[in-house]
């Protein structure tokens, strides 16, 4: 079981440029991270919401992280940060017990004789290496992966079982690729001709940054004839189409069902909400915030928080909303033709006269 002394986690947050101070017991012993209201006896918890203080009071955890302003309402030993929840972060990190997806090259694993292999790589069972991939240092590849010709693997990234790389895809450094995830597929390219689809061969590949994570059953599809790119610290949810061309700004994160058109370029530090669906052929500017269902049409100039979509009603009045707008186009000529009344009628001065 997971053990660590109080003062040897703080020491820990302090080598992540993250204070922390300990209040009590240094040497208490903590074996676990729990929530506020289900943590138990030697686990540790977070308070991040000032407004939540009354919750300390019922609090069986025996030690919690908070800010210096919350002490007073602590009974219990505690770490005083200036950022709870990003000392939750961390301290979760330190007591991570996810085993690897991989230990070793498993022997059904097939690795072609023209892949470069480096230090301390594992493969995990049934996983398949083509030739010309080349695998850096400490790479951990799960059980049924694929990995296509002359792809790049970058310095300690990780891939769980069953997600599939195409060819001639690059992958930085300490990259995380969740399962079921499929990088360097055809975009959705074609021409027609007579009502007949021809297929566009797609030329160009996906080259991802350093730091990213792709969530489980996300797909990025390779470029038409340019790369779909993904810059350094991305952070991607599961089940988001990332189309054919796209470009994805540094430390941009994307929340989950997020689908996006092709030759879309959306610039750094952006946060896109949930089942959002943004077109193509556009560009979105740097720390653009869209709600979650976003509907984006039209090209994003300027930083700041976006939103869209009708908010949850109960069925019976979401009905008259939606036949209301339904009719709005003509409820605005007939606004029109009142408002040309109204400019058209002498004023009752003007009568008087």
């Amino acid at each position: 079981m997971f053990s660590i002394r109080l003062a040897d986690l703080a020491q820990q947050l302090a080598e992540k440029d993250l204070a922390a101070q300990v209040q009590g017991d240094g040497n208490l012993i903590v074996t676990g991270l729990a929530s506020i209201q289900s943590a138990r006896a030697g686990q540790i918890t977070f308070l991040s919401n000032s407004g939540n203080r009354e919750q300390l009071i019922n609090c069986q955890a025996s030690a919690v992280v908070l800010t210096e302003a919350d002490v007073p309402f602590c009974q219990m030993a505690a770490l005083i940060v200036n950022n709870p929840y990003l000392a939750y972060a961390y301290i979760a990190q330190i007591m991570d017990t996810t085993p690897q997806p991989a230990q070793g090259i498993e022997p059904s694993a097939i690795v072609s004789k023209q892949a470069t292999i480096g230090k301390q790589v594992s493969i995990g069972a049934n996983s398949v290496i083509e030739s010309g991939v080349i695998i850096e240092d400490n790479v951990i590849i799960g059980a049924g992966c694929f990995i296509g010709k002359n792809t790049r693997i970058g310095t300690g990234s990780r891939l769980w079982a069953n997600v599939s790389i195409y060819h001639e895809v690059s992958i930085g450094k300490c990259c995380l690729i969740h399962s079921g995830t499929v990088i360097g597929a055809d975009g959705f390219g074609y021409a027609n001709n007579r009502g007949q689809w021809i297929k566009i061969p797609q030329l160009g590949t996906v080259k991802i940054g350093d730091h990213v994570e792709i969530g489980a059953s996300t797909t990025v599809d390779r470029g038409a004839l340019d790369n779909t790119i993904i810059g350094n610290g991305v952070i991607i949810d599961n089940q988001c189409q990332i189309a054919h061309n796209v470009v994805i700004g540094e430390n941009t994160a994307i929340a989950g069902g997020v689908i996006m058109a092709g030759s879309l370029t959306i610039g750094r530090d952006c946060q896109i909400g949930g089942a959002s669906v943004i077109n193509g052929h556009m560009e979105i500017a740097d720390k653009v915030v869209i709600t979650g269902m976003g509907m984006v049409m039209r090209p994003i100039k300027k930083p700041g928080v976006y939103s869209s979509g009708i908010p949850l009603q109960p069925n019976k009045i979401w009905r008259k909303t939606a036949a209301l707008v339904m009719n709005i186009a003509n409820l605005s000529q007939r606004l029109k033709r009142i408002e040309r009344k109204i400019d058209a009628t002498p004023l009752p001065e003007a009568v008087n006269k």
